[in-house]
């Protein structure tokens, strides 16, 4: 099984986690390791350097822990959010850096049979982890309202009503199944004037990826568990790749860096809250462009990084 994969932002990862060689990391992301093995070879396993990759797709743990053979690393499968309790399994109460990359995978996209690509034809799956809800579900049992209310928020759809009209309309007639069903009601429903500059399919795709796999939240709960593991002086590096997840994990990050939240007119604080963390990047760091011309996945890609302090 080939699972090809181009790590977005490598250097800049590698450099914002200011590796201690004899440290804990862990990987809650692993995909294809290449973060992984790029953060693995920087510790010196005999001081106890140790690496923890984690990843909900049972096709990249195996890979990922044949390519990390050579070093002092185990990889488990879960979601990042149960980070705490993956590395509970191997004594780790604490960790030096962790990163998240967020979104799909090159190896998802790539794999037509998972059903993550509008390009190719293909059961409407969308599942990183292989289980559970599935897109074909979202497609044919969610009401009007509720594919709405998805395309709208996590597509940020425009036409999220002429789109879920016309899935409604033609499921009536019999179930939608494929990639390239859902990519044909899409098209038909956009306006012919607003199809020119990027494929019409993109958000709606990227909307019900999101509801199958429940990404937001796993993300808004995966922060804090991440956070709350990292050591004083730890790292927490995250990836976005759209606006909606890079404006949750700012929000969370400068939550993280604020002190007393009592009212300016308060004579003295009350509340007792200090600041626990401190930003390494106070604006996202983006790919140059000698990496998106080699990799043309890094061009949405945000690289935010912060310290724990307390």
């Amino acid at each position: 099984m080939e699972f090809s994969h181009k790590p977005v932002l490598l250097d800049e990862v590698i450099n914002g986690l200011n590796i201690n060689p004899s440290g804990t990391y862990i990987d809650g992301t692993c995909g294809g390791a290449g973060h992984s093995i790029a953060i693995a070879s920087r510790l010196d396993g005999l001081g106890g350097g140790f690496l923890i990759g984690i990843d909900r797709d049972p096709d990249a743990v195996k890979i990922a822990e044949k390519r990390l053979e050579p070093y002092e690393a185990v990889v488990s499968q879960g979601n990042f959010d149960e980070m705490a309790e993956i590395a509970a399994k191997y004594e780790v109460s604490s960790a030096d850096g962790i990163l998240l990359d967020l979104g799909v995978s090159s190896h998802q996209l790539d794999t037509p049979e998972r059903g993550f690509s509008y390009h190719d034809d293909a059961p409407l799956d969308m599942r990183m982890s292989k289980s559970g809800l599935s897109a074909a579900d979202v497609v044919n049992d969610y009401s009007r309202d509720e594919l709405v209310k998805i395309l709208f928020e996590y597509g940020e759809e425009r036409f999220a009503y002429r789109i879920a009209d016309r899935i409604i309309a033609e499921r009536e007639d019999k179930p939608i199944r494929t990639t390239s069903e859902l990519a044909k009601i899409v098209s038909d429903a956009y306006p012919g004037r607003f199809k020119r500059d990027k494929n019409p399919c993109r958000k709606t795709f990227q909307a019900i990826r999101m509801e199958v796999n429940d990404e937001l939240e796993h993300v808004s709960v995966g922060i804090g568990v991440a956070f709350d593991l990292l050591k004083t002086g730890g790292r927490l590096a995250i990836i976005t790749f759209h606006s909606l997840e890079d404006r949750l994990v700012k929000r969370r990050f400068l939550s993280f860096t604020k002190g007393c939240t009592c009212p300016p007119d308060f004579p003295k604080c009350v509340c007792g809250k200090t600041s626990s963390g401190i930003l390494i990047t106070k604006k996202p760091i983006t790919a140059a462009e000698a990496e998106i011309s080699e990799n043309n996945r890094s061009r949405s890609a945000k690289l935010r990084i912060i310290e724990k302090t307390a």
